[in-house]
Formats: structure tokens, sequence, C-alpha cells
């Protein structure tokens, strides 16, 4: 049964993608599980069959990228990325200069290893040359960004998307792709994409971080509980000296019935497992504990005994892959696990008037956290939390040097042709594990599967579009909108990639553009590499809306940013980009041989 010329598993297909598109744009169900979804939704509906799911799991592309995971783990907990990030700090102090230089850093490191561990390291690193050179952090990260996606297109390994282009190239035309193929394309999009940022740098956002805000912790709440065996229990708010304290008012109290008293009047009484929300400076309003014998309101506490001395404050910003999203701090068991307790909140650098322990978090918010004396984040923590005031960085030593041979080497065997991508990639991992470069327990916890069920979901699309004819019937809407001309044709694909990144994943788009561009260029009779690396370069080359990319939503939060921030600087990058990348792109691997 056929409908427009098109079959059921055609339309199947077709409704898939756009539910994929719709609610990866319009809800904030979890990527990996929406992905998920749609391998589930063409298997159920006989779109794949069973082989050609399994065969989705275990592509060449998946693999790869699950074993590069194992490779930047080691290559970050031998110190190899952060040694070389701290030849950074010893920089020059024009602004010009250190944007040029930082760029090229982040750039060059992303060509190798993946983007967010490169930006999530190097928003410290900007904090820590920002102050050096007197400028606010957000006019280094946006270029930070921008720098790692550019330079993630430079291999086929910068990038899942190039991963997933390079795979379809191999299996339409049984070649392999070389390592380098797009590297001189990227390098000279990333040369233009940085002049033009450079030109444009009077419009880069001078924002104010959320760090700074918290140079003024008057812009938070606090909440205090009181022990029942308090001495001002059964007094007045007013007898107590509660109302006005130094550095602070009580706004609010919350019973233990959960009753709420607010605006709070002197004549209120003072009972047991009340938590009283005081808006002011915070350090002023924490000396209650002692003065009051009050506690911080993580949970009941009984006696004043209980409360734990030697503790600190930290400052954290709340990721935006982080589980604690869309729960407050009363609902997950954050502070058991961690022994840290919420003190304060603040969003987009205003104070929040709500009790602390009963906002719901949301990405970017910054939180005050009374830590252990000797707290240190470890590796669990970072996928919660992104601390601010973490400035170490681990030393070198031989491992460094092992990791960085290792890391090289794999690189020379892949790209000489010695081994494939994937043996190389293995053996990579192997030597790190047998060198002691990452312990072996760490090893499958350095994997993230929820990234990986998003390529699996994103080798199978394609595999779909491929299968059901929507690669024929895009390739023939492909030619009868550039008239059958191949140059026109590029430009379709790589406009249309540039595009739609903005508003989904950069291995999705891939995914669905990859086939059309494989049969577009067979149908025309031109060179497939063309159409290809434009791609690979276009699929990383969404600069003006944050939620395109993961490394625009880490920075997002430290910068301060706001959306309009983006668009004003991001939608002439993309047209620079898109412009120098099909001029390029056409030099070096022209249509026609």
């Amino acid at each position: 049964m056929c409908f427009l010329g098109l079959g059921a598993a055609a339309w199947i297909t077709i409704l898939v993608i756009v539910a994929l598109i719709a609610m990866l744009i319009f809800t904030k169900l979890p990527s990996h599980v929406l992905y998920l979804g749609v391998v589930a939704v063409l298997f159920l509906t006989g779109v794949l069959d069973e082989e050609e799911v399994l065969a989705g799991f275990g592509s060449e592309a998946v693999l790869v990228e699950a074993v590069l995971f194992v490779i930047v783990a080691s290559l970050v907990a031998t110190g190899t990325v952060q040694v070389l990030a701290k030849h950074l700090l010893g920089g020059t102090k024009n602004y010009v200069a250190t944007v040029a230089r930082i760029m090229a850093w982040v750039a060059g490191l992303s060509a190798f290893v993946s983007t967010s561990p490169i930006v999530a390291l190097f928003v410290d690193v900007a904090r820590m040359v920002s102050r050096k050179i007197g400028v606010n952090p957000s006019r280094l990260l946006l270029p930070v960004s921008y720098a790692a996606l550019m330079g993630g297109a430079c291999t086929i390994i910068g990038t899942s998307s190039n991963l997933i282009i390079a795979n379809f190239y191999k299996e339409t035309t049984g070649l392999d792709m070389n390592f380098f193929a797009p590297t001189i394309p990227a390098l000279f999009c990333l040369g233009v994409g940085m002049a033009a940022l450079i030109l444009m740098r009077r419009h880069i956002a001078d924002r104010k971080s959320p760090e700074d805000a918290l140079a003024n912790i008057s812009d938070f709440t606090v909440e205090l509980l009181v022990p029942t065996d308090n001495m001002h229990v059964g007094s007045t708010v007013g007898e107590a000296g509660l109302l006005e304290v130094p550095g602070g008012h009580l706004i609010k109290i919350i019973r233990f019935d959960k009753e709420v008293i607010s605006p709070v009047e002197s004549e209120e009484f003072v009972f047991g497992g009340d938590r009283l929300v005081y808006s002011g400076e915070i350090n002023e309003i924490l000396e209650l504990k002692e003065t009051h014998k009050f506690v911080i309101a993580a949970e009941h506490v009984f006696s004043s005994s209980e409360v734990e001395k030697g503790r600190k404050l930290r400052t954290a910003l709340v990721p935006p892959f982080s589980k604690l999203i869309g729960k407050t701090i009363i609902e997950s068991d954050f502070e058991k696990s961690t022994g840290i307790t919420l003190v304060a909140v603040a969003r987009n650098g205003e104070r929040i008037k709500e009790s602390p322990r009963e906002i719901s978090i949301l990405p970017s918010d910054v939180l005050l956290l009374e830590c252990p004396k000797k707290f240190t984040p470890d590796e669990s923590m970072a996928h919660q939390l992104q601390f601010f005031d973490n400035e170490e960085l681990i030393k070198a030593g031989p491992q460094t040097i092992v990791s960085s041979a290792i890391i090289i080497g794999m690189v020379v065997l892949s790209a000489t042709g010695v081994m494939t991508l994937l043996h190389a990639c293995f053996l990579a991992t192997l030597a790190m594990v047998l060198t002691k470069c990452l312990p072996t327990e760490k090893v499958m916890s350095s994997i993230d599967w929820n990234v990986l069920m998003m390529f699996v979901g994103s080798v199978c699309m394609g595999t779909a579009i491929l299968k059901t004819g929507l690669a024929d019937t895009g390739a023939q809407f492909v030619a009868q909108l550039s008239q059958g001309d191949p140059y026109l044709a590029l430009i379709c694909i790589t406009a249309g990639a540039t595009v739609l990144g903005e508003f989904i994943y950069d291995n999705a788009v891939a995914a669905l553009f990859a086939p059309i561009a494989l049969t577009s260029a067979a149908a025309m009779g031109v060179n497939p590499m063309t159409f290809c690396v434009a791609l690979m370069i276009a699929s990383c080359s969404s600069f003006a809306i944050p939620s395109s990319s993961n490394t625009h939503l880490l920075v997002f939060g430290p910068g301060g940013f706001r959306f309009s921030d983006f668009l004003r600087v991001g939608i002439p990058m993309d047209v620079v980009v898109l412009v120098a990348n099909i001029a390029i792109t056409l030099i070096v691997y022209p249509l026609f041989n």
C-alpha cells in the first residue's frame, strides 16, 4: 500500500522522525529515552528487523564511540588534558590574543577528545584567565563553545556526527574514510570562524557570571532549623530576637506540620522543628547556628549536639544533565548520600524568596552548599554539580606522557591505514588499561551509556531512511530543488543541516542528511566525499541557539548568558561558516574528479 509514492514503512519512519524532532524541541524528556523509543518503534512496527536493530547496536561507529569514552577518561585521569590547558594560564593579557589562543587550544583538543569534557574543563580555565585579563568569563566562554564545535569537525572522531557520516560513507561506497578527511576544510572554517568572532567581539555578551553574583550573597535565602531542645522553643520571634538579625530578615517560618507563616510577625511563637527562612547576607545569618544553636535545615534534628563541626561553604552550578533537575532537595537523596547540605539557591543572578529546600532545581541554578571541610568532588558528583571554586589541575606525571604517546599512536595507526579506526581505538584502550592510565574498575563507568543510546538511535534511524526509500525520495526532492545542479544540491543539504542543527543534536542531523547526501551524490554522478565532508562541518556549525549543543549548554550557566546573546553572534556565524564550508570543500574535494 502506497500513498504519495511512499509505503507504510516510509510513512512510519517519517512520523517517528517528526515526533523525535518535536519532542527534542518541545519536551524535557531525556534525549536517550527518546532515541531508545525511536529504535523500539521502528522495530515493533517492522520497519527494521531484528538483525538490522542488532546491527545498529553493534555498528562500527557505535563501538568506536564507546571505546573513545574510555580513551578520553584515561586522558583526563592522567592529567594530559588538564596539563595542556594549564599552559593558557601564563598567556598574554591582550583580549584578542587570548581569544585566539584559547580557541586554538580548545579546537585542537576537541579534534581528538569528546567536546563535552573539554568544554567542562575550559569553563574553569576561562574563569581563571578572565580574571587575569580583566574581563567577565562570558567574553571567553562563548568562543570556547564555538571553538569546540568547529574543532570537533576536524577529524572523524571529533564528534559523533562525523562518525555516523563516516559509517554511512563506508556502507555506501565500501571504503574507509581517512582519519583526517575533513581536516583541511574544517581548519579553514575554524580560521574563518575565529576571525569573524574576533571582528564581532564587541557583540559578545559581557555578562556578570553566577559565580560573581555569589560575591554578594545577599541574593540568596538561607533556611535554618530549630532543634527540639533549643533554648528559644516557646518564646516569640520578637523575644528571641529572630525577626531582624545581623545581615538579614526572617521572611518565612515553615512549621513541622508544613504550615507556612509569612509574613512573620514578632508575636509568632518558635517551636521545635520550625524551619526559619532568612534573606540577607548568608555568612552573617549563619552565625545564628552558633549564637542561637540552630542548624542547617537538612532534616529534623532533635539536639544541637548533632550539628557537624568544621564545615565550609562551596558554590556550584547545576549543569544541564544533572540528576537533580526537576526535583527539590527534599525529594532527592542528594544530601544523605553526599553529606552536603543546601543552604541557598539563586536563579539568573536573582534572589529566590521561597524556601530553598522546596525549590524545584533547574539547569543553571547556582547553589550555595555547606560541605565537609575536606570535601572533594568525585566523578559521580561531576554528573550532578559543577563546582565553581575548584581550580586545582592534575599535575603531570609519567602516565601523562604514556597516555599522550598512546593517543598519538592511535591517530598515526589509523591515519596511515596500518589499522582501521576501530582496531586502533581498541588497541589504544587496551594500552591505557595495561599501563594503568585508567583503573580497570573505571572502564565501564567511563562510558556514557545515555549518549551511546542516542548514537544507536541515530544509526538505526539512518538505516530506516535508507531501507524505506526515504533517502531516494529526499535525493529526488533535492534534485528538483536544485534543478539537477550538484552545486545547488550541496548548498541545499549543507544549509538544511545547519538550520535543523539549531533545533536538534548533531548526530540526528547526520543520520537524517547522510543517506540523502550520499544518494544525491550517486544519482548525480559526483564525488560523494564532497557531500560528506561538507555535511560533517555543517552538522557541527549551529551557533545561534543554546540548546543546539551540549557545549553551548555547558557554558550558558557559568557565563550568565541570555538566549539573545547566542542569537546576536550565532546567526552571523552560521552564515559565515556555511559560506566558508561550501567554498573550501569544493576546492579540496571537487565534485568532478
